[in-house]
């Protein structure tokens, strides 16, 4: 197996959006993200290509490109995974992002596996559970309070 070099991961998110310049902006707006570089596209001076790191993770980026195999969430309808970002303070976070222009898909309210969370959706397409963890619960745990729910189903980001 090979390893990676030591400026990457082995896995990181690379994203596909609409207006890849501004995702950049918002990123480091909502969540506090520092470019590390961009590649433009000669002809349309859109990216190419990008890498920025949110809270020390990488997170690549590109403009949507279908020729490429490329298509954003704007393009699909939707995007069928969230980032789970932990922060210092979910409230705050909350707070950042939306002042950045996501938009609220559930509240901060605390869970029944020991964080408080909240989920937005940024403008771009893609879904984000800001949390922090207020307790330790064991699976368990988690597993006898998720059943005592009244409805036996989570609460999250994919539920609203």
């Amino acid at each position: 197996m090979n390893k990676p070099s030591s400026d990457y991961p082995a896995f990181s998110p690379y994203l596909s959006v609409r207006d890849a310049a501004r995702a950049l902006d918002f990123y480091v707006a909502a969540f506090g993200a520092t470019e590390r570089f961009r590649l433009l596209i000669p002809h349309t001076q859109t990216v190419g290509h990008a890498e920025l790191l949110i809270n020390g993770q990488l997170v690549m980026l590109a403009e949507e490109n279908p020729q490429w195999g490329n298509k954003s969430p704007s393009t699909l309808g939707g995007s069928p995974a969230t980032f789970c970002l932990f922060v210092p303070n979910a409230d705050a976070a909350l707070e950042r992002a939306v002042a950045a222009g996501a938009t609220v898909r559930s509240p901060t309210a605390d869970q029944f596996y020991g964080f408080r969370s909240a989920c937005v959706t940024d403008p771009f397409g893609y879904t984000w559970m800001l949390q922090h963890q207020i307790e330790n619960v064991s699976p368990a745990e988690m597993q006898q309070r998720w059943m005592a729910m009244s409805s036996g189903s989570a609460e999250g980001c994919g539920s609203n």
